[in-house]
């Protein structure tokens, strides 16, 4: 699998000039306002582009005057270098600058490592402002392109699939970088999309708001018995009494779901589960999915959750992490303590006002931690994230 190694950002909020390794599993703590949710919305905006979709998100973001880092900087700068087993190594930069109301990409640019030689690099995508250059495989050398493009918009998003099997597909290495999903709070009110009948249909994942979870894990029974398996073995032991799912028709085509507790001689239905039983629920299905993006981003997964299923739910995410690049914001030290420090980034505010990020691990924790835990570890001070 293509994975992120190495993401650099500048000039985007606190983010004036971070640069950090990526992990598989990456678990951000620090105190509110120190970055945590700025690097989300940075790697979003970021895979947005990738996506074609840089003109709305920034839209939706108040513009790039909203997201800048005022004073300090003239434009969002974004870096990024992936590699992974049987993939030569791209490094792909790209960097956006306020232009009165609108914006202009001053430039991009993508190139990959032969033979895993850093020595020889060659550029694929090579931009400034509109002069956008393309590698062309017959000619060998960066030509013009013979296509309108949008000057809103990233060249890499417009690229063309014209490129020999010795280099990386242009739309595998779009797909990785635009695969990135974040997933908020799951909405439990009484009308939420987790707690109505929903549509008989495949489903790869269970919805950013829960809307595809009963399709979801209907369809997972019947086309992949296993992972189904494994995830009503996570739900026996996070809750001793649970029994089994099951999955009633509504009416044509629709499908209710059941929750069988053997303390109770009726099933539950969704509307009748406790918000975090349905969270739990959302998120255990959420990481089993096999329809994983490349980078999955959660924002607090800890809320409503009872303490004890927080180990349940670091194992999860461990065992994710080998199909996709997890990254979480919390505030919580108990879902910490179940963590080992090569798994969690310390987010801390630097004397200027900017936003650093540290692994724990880079901190001399070895002798600490043979009389303290993690989160122990943490509420002292010794790992940052209490500015």
């Amino acid at each position: 699998m293509h994975k992120v190694k190495r993401l650099k950002v500048g000039g985007f909020r606190r983010l004036r000039d971070v640069d950090i390794e990526m992990r598989p599993l990456m678990v951000m703590i620090g105190a509110n306002g120190v970055g945590k949710t700025s690097l989300m919305d940075a790697i979003s905006l970021f895979a947005a582009s990738a996506a074609g979709a840089l003109n709305k998100t920034l839209g939706d973001m108040g513009g790039v005057a909203d997201v800048l880092t005022r004073g300090y900087a003239g434009d969002i700068a974004f870096m990024v270098e992936t590699g992974g087993k049987g993939f030569d190594p791209l490094n792909y930069s790209l960097h956006i600058k306020p232009a009165g109301y609108r914006y202009s990409i001053s430039q991009e640019i993508l190139a990959f490592a032969q033979n895993n030689q850093p020595a020889l690099f060659t550029k694929v995508i090579d931009a400034q402002y509109e002069n956008v250059q393309y590698f062309d495989a017959l000619s060998n050398k960066l030509v013009r392109p013979d296509w309108e493009l949008n000057p809103l918009e990233s060249a890499l998003s417009q690229l063309a699939n014209q490129f020999p099997k010795m280099f990386l597909s242009p739309v595998e290495y779009r797909r990785v970088l635009a695969s990135v999903t974040k997933y908020h709070v799951l909405d439990a009110g009484r009308r939420a999309p987790v707690k109505l009948p929903q549509q008989m249909k495949p489903a790869d994942l269970p919805g950013e708001n829960g809307e595809d979870l009963v399709t979801f894990l209907y369809y997972l029974r019947e086309t992949n018995h296993d992972r189904y398996e494994t995830i009503e073995d996570t739900l026996k032991a996070a809750f001793p009494g649970f029994e089994m799912l099951n999955f009633p028709p509504v009416a044509a085509g629709t499908l209710g779901m059941t929750w069988k507790d053997k303390n109770f001689k009726d099933p539950l239905y969704m509307h009748q589960l406790s918000e975090g039983t349905l969270r739990f629920l959302w998120l255990i299905a959420l990481l089993q999915s096999p329809g994983l993006s490349t980078i999955t981003m959660i924002d607090e997964p800890e809320v409503s959750l009872h303490p004890e299923l927080l180990n349940i739910l670091a194992e999860t995410m461990r065992e994710a992490s080998r199909r996709t690049q997890i990254i979480v914001a919390t505030h919580s030290d108990r879902l910490i303590r179940f963590l080992e420090p090569n798994e969690v980034v310390a987010m801390d505010i630097n004397d200027e006002g900017f936003t650093e990020a540290n692994w724990a691990d880079t901190f001399d924790l070895e002798e600490w931690m043979k009389d303290y835990r993690l989160d122990e570890l943490w509420s002292m001070g010794q790992i940052g994230g209490r500015s």
